[in-house]
């Protein structure tokens, strides 16, 4: 007896997706200019850079700084920094003695208004799994050497904490400007997997 042989075609992901929105739009479920918002936020208004902000101004303005650590939300919400996955933020305090990173092990979400969408290898199941297994060791093959007695602690973003990380503020920028400091803040460096560095 001979298997059948389908002759429906496969589509990829894109297609799947515009046929969904068609479908969508045909029954009117998509409000008018929702798309445009979303591609707004995504491509434009969520980004790195404004999490690069709110830890310069940590750094250089003790009473943020408290706030910051207190509520994170109404600290990221004086610069505008809300929305979808920008509630209930938490700022996790790095220490000379304690490195924070932050990792998703259900999905790959993150604290989307002030990180940025997620990088790929942040969404990878091995990364995943092995970062909260074995943090030091993906940390040195990322390039974030630690001494020995520094202890890192991973943090399991969910749909109740959202986190960034507050590193400590590196030697040799106590001279420079808030908006320098900006300029050492990477998206590494709010996950926690990188370290700020001057030079």
């Amino acid at each position: 007896m001979s298997t059948p042989v389908s002759t429906a075609t496969s589509s990829t992901p894109g297609e799947r997706a515009r046929a969904l929105f068609a479908v969508l739009k045909n029954k009117e479920l998509i409000p008018e200019g929702y798309i445009e918002q979303i591609t707004q936020l995504m491509e434009h208004d969520w980004s790195p850079e404004n999490g690069a902000r709110v830890v310069a101004k940590a750094w250089v303005d003790p009473q943020f700084r408290a706030l910051l650590l207190k509520d994170a939300t109404a600290a990221c919400a004086q610069f505008g920094y809300t929305g979808p996955q920008g509630e209930y933020v938490v700022a996790l305090e790095d220490t000379p003695d304690l490195k924070n990173v932050i990792v998703c092990s259900l999905c790959s979400c993150t604290n989307w208004p002030v990180l940025g969408l997620p990088p790929e290898w942040y969404k990878g199941f091995e990364f995943r799994a092995r970062l909260v297994r074995e943090g030091r060791t993906v940390l040195r093959e990322l390039g974030t050497e630690l001494p020995s007695d520094v202890v890192v602690k991973v943090w399991d973003t969910s749909a109740e904490s959202r986190y960034l990380v507050l590193p400590v503020r590196p030697e040799g920028s106590e001279n420079m400007s808030e908006e320098a400091l900006q300029k050492l803040v990477t998206k590494d460096v709010l996950i926690g997997v990188a370290l700020p560095r001057v030079g």
